[in-house]
């Protein structure tokens, strides 16, 4: 089957049961390393990787091949196909198989797996599962967004479609800088919910944060299977001019800065 006829005919909602089966596969891999005297290597670009990583990653594809033979997976640790290759894709799997090393490595169980399906350079499926709670956030195109204590059932979550007072504001754990404190500066009466890794998107999504500014680096595996839970749930994921953020659409898979938010009355870049 060839990538565009595999775009035009997978409906990714029914391999949503299998995707979540896989993340909190990944997931208990990822706790029996963390609950251990784990080593700390560094990348190329000085971020951290970890045992758990990997052992997160090789448990990702293995189980996408067996689900979904022959679609294209692009990973964070994987992530050296040329875009002369990956242009060519319609339909591929994007995953970190640990969002939030840093906070894995603090051991404040700030850190997610991300799977996402993409398909036209849109996230048509994302689970988002937390493994040292257990939690995961989950959506598929037009049926929803949910979350899923750990062994119950699924609840519907939804964005606040109006932004309360005072405004509910997510912010990074790890990251933070001048262009956060003049968003910040910009807002009036704020509270602040520090978070580690793509949770910040699933507090937008749940209705528990009004707006996720991130004025600083991420990488397109960071954002889209939450990004995926955010539209589902009723909200928006866009560049900082309030476009649609969209994957594979250039040699580099750094994402543009980005605002995350349930109100879509307000126009959310005038407080830059």
């Amino acid at each position: 089957m060839t990538d565009d006829t595999r775009s035009e005919r997978l409906d990714p909602c029914r391999l949503l049961d299998a995707v979540n089966d896989l993340a909190r596969d990944a997931g208990r891999r990822i706790l029996e390393i963390y609950h251990t005297d784990f080593d700390v290597e560094q990348k190329d670009d000085r971020s951290p990787l970890t045992a758990a990583d990997m052992a997160a990653h090789n448990a990702i594809v293995a189980g996408l091949q067996v689900i979904d033979p022959g679609t294209p997976v692009l990973s964070e640790e994987s992530a050296g196909v040329p875009f002369a290759e990956r242009s060519q894709w319609r339909c591929y799997w994007l995953i970190d198989p640990l969002d939030g090393t840093r906070e894995f490595v603090k051991r404040n169980g700030e850190f997610t797996v991300n799977i996402a399906l993409i398909q036209d350079g849109e996230p048509v499926l994302g689970v988002v599962h937390v493994p040292v709670s257990g939690v995961s956030y989950y959506a598929c195109r037009g049926r929803g967004a949910y979350r899923q204590n750990a062994d119950q059932g699924p609840e519907p979550i939804h964005v606040r479609e109006q932004a309360g007072e005072p405004l509910m504001v997510a912010g990074s754990r790890s990251h933070a800088g001048d262009s956060l404190k003049r968003f910040l500066g910009n807002l009036g009466e704020y509270e602040i919910i520090s978070m580690g890794s793509a949770l910040k998107l699933c507090l937008v999504a749940e209705g528990k944060a009004d707006v996720y500014p991130r004025l600083g680096p991420t990488s397109e595996w960071d954002t889209a299977a939450a990004q995926c839970v955010v539209e589902e749930a009723g909200g928006r994921v866009t560049d900082t001019e309030m476009n649609t953020l969209r994957y594979n659409t250039k040699d580099s898979l750094l994402n543009p800065f980005f605002l995350v938010f349930g109100d879509k009355t307000r126009d959310w870049s005038k407080y830059l």
